[in-house]
């Protein structure tokens, strides 16, 4: 067994042309945009936006989308070029597969875990919330104890404490978003492009509104100076909130999963793919125009904790005429459309998520690594509905009892780590397969896969040092999976296993364990206090895991010496 074989790009190919017994190829190049466009745009847009101005750029925020956006489309043109390749559903899973082998293929495959399904978890819980907003607005007042989880609680006005019991329309939207892709992908898709088309009608009908009452002052200065500390405005403050807004951005890659149900995928992948991302960042870049035109950004930072609406109201606020000293909003029914929108934004979202989580497991099982029901299809739909509904009943108990906070974060780390993983792999594609036929390119080469490589890496530098930890603890969760089930499993490797790799996981293992032991402990002498649960449970999880692997090298030792 060798643990790095690498899945020849003739059986990938091959796997690609039995569309008549695989899944149903219904996507084209529009359909990819929108699917992309489904992904990317959610309520981080109308959220995100108006902190990062306050907090860190000012009007400035422009150029950090732009800078998110350059680093998202370095990874984009590397995701086009293997999906042109390689238009086999798994993403970065199958990319990493056919240049760097099984194992960096499983850390992948297993890190998308927590892009797809953790953030529809997450994403669904917000949903949630913003469904409680609206329906408030009619009157109409939803059971507290049914919009939060057990972790979760509440004080009323009258001064009584409510503990959540379960989030009743988080479990709501995942259902019926599962049962939209188990019906398949024609249908999904249509479904898609309705929410795409109107919430992207109500982000340009917010632009446009909000272009006529731009006033130039509230753009100047439009860099404010650095106030003496790393990332508080100045040039630091732009790469900080272009750190923050990259969220905004996540979901493009998701895109890549549905290669093998889309009709001519060498011409429609890098179409949907590139797309999809400049019609975001133009829509992104006019949005926060707006937002830090019609009122001064540093009004965004004055805004009631935990109303992520807030920054959209106060613009919205600012959309209008002066009279008797004060502004009369323009548009005042603009709020609840905003509303809608982020419905429909989360919703969509939701079904790309789940969609590109089903297909990573699909290739997966088809490679043996994980149990084969997950690409059992449906024999009229001919979609992984078994693997739908395990998802589903996976991530709605996810988001009906764990608080969505506890791993927001953690979708962002996965996903700058597969895309580090994609940029890399052109570089070893390139060097291997240099022959292999490519619908497309990516220009500049070393140079766009590298510098995707820094930017990515830079903003995962960014990120809370708790996000570390629980990243580590869930790619040891991840190599559990692989050294107990997919590494007998495996059919690139005729489900042989040896003494060599099963002892080379196992110390690599062993070496996770010690980095998280280690960094907890780090943690814990700089925030003295903070997340005490986090630092217990990561330390036990450690050395409980320390044990069980030098159990397993033992006892393959054992076997090994027998033999």
């Amino acid at each position: 067994m060798n643990i790095f074989k690498r899945k020849p790009l003739s059986q990938l190919l091959n796997e690609a042309q039995e569309s008549e017994k695989g899944l149903k190829k219904s996507f084209n190049g529009f359909s990819l945009i929108a699917l992309g466009l489904g992904a990317i745009i959610g309520a981080g847009l109308f959220s995100i936006t108006g902190m990062a101005a306050a907090n860190f750029a000012g009007p400035s925020i422009m150029i950090s989308f732009v800078i998110a956006a350059i680093g998202c489309g370095f990874a984009g043109l590397c995701y086009a070029e293997f999906a042109s390749i390689i238009p086999v559903a798994g993403s970065a899973y199958t990319y990493s597969y056919a240049t760097m082998g099984e194992f960096i293929a499983w850390i992948i495959g297993w890190d998308l875990v927590l892009e797809y399904a953790v953030g529809a978890a997450t994403v669904a819980s917000s949903w949630s919330g913003y469904l409680s907003q609206l329906l408030q607005g009619f009157g109409v007042d939803l059971p507290q104890k049914y919009l939060m989880t057990p972790f979760d609680s509440m004080q009323l006005a009258d001064g009584t404490i409510i503990t959540g019991v379960m989030n009743l329309p988080a479990v709501f939207i995942v259902s019926i978003m599962s049962f939209v892709l188990i019906r398949g992908t024609s249908q999904s898709e249509w479904v898609n492009n309705i929410i795409v088309f109107l919430k992207v009608t109500i982000v340009v009908v917010f632009i446009i509104l909000g272009l006529k009452f731009i006033r130039p002052e509230n753009l100047v200065p439009f860099i404010p100076e650095n106030q003496g500390e790393f990332g508080k405005f100045g040039f630091s403050g732009i790469i900080r909130a272009a750190a923050i807004v990259f969220f905004a951005y996540i979901g493009f890659d998701a895109v890549s999963t549905a290669a093998q149900e889309t009709k001519n995928p060498k011409r429609n992948m890098p179409i949907g793919i590139i797309g999809s991302l400049i019609i975001c960042t133009i829509l992104y870049i006019l949005f926060a125009y707006v937002l830090v035109g019609v009122a001064p950004y540093t009004m965004y930072g004055q805004l009631q904790t935990g109303n992520p609406l807030a920054p959209v109201a106060v613009a919205v606020q600012h959309m209008g005429e002066w009279q008797n000293g004060k502004i009369v909003p323009a548009y005042p029914w603009l709020n609840t459309s905003i509303i809608i929108a982020i419905l429909l934004g989360y919703a969509s979202v939701i079904l790309v998520m789940l969609l590109g989580q089903s297909r990573v497991f699909y290739t997966m099982s088809k490679d043996g690594l994980v149990p084969r029901f997950f690409s059992t299809l449906h024999p009229k739909f001919r979609t992984p509905y078994i693997s739908n509904i395990v998802f589903l009943l996976l991530i709605s108990a996810f988001a009906a009892f764990i608080p969505g906070r506890v791993v927001g974060e953690m979708t962002s780390i996965g996903t700058l780590f597969a895309f580090i993983l994609v940029c890399i792999g052109i570089l070893v594609m390139r060097k291997n397969i240099p022959d292999a036929p490519r619908a497309f390119r990516v220009p500049l080469v070393p140079f766009i896969p590298i510098a995707g490589v820094a930017v990515c890496l830079f903003m995962m530098v960014f990120l809370p040092f708790d996000t570390w930890i629980r990243l580590i603890v869930w790619m040891l969760v991840g190599m559990d999976v692989y050294l107990f089930y997919g590494m007998k499993h495996s059919k690139i490797n005729d489900n042989i296993m040896d003494w060599g790799s099963v002892k080379r996981v196992t110390l690599i293992s062993i070496a996770m364990c010690m980095l998280l032991l280690g960094l907890s402990i780090i943690h814990q002498i700089m925030y003295p206090g903070e997340e005490v649960g986090l630092f217990i449970f990561s330390v036990a999880f450690g050395a409980i895991h320390l044990l069980i692997y030098g159990i397993n090298l033992w006892n393959y030792n054992k076997k090994r010496l027998l033999n």
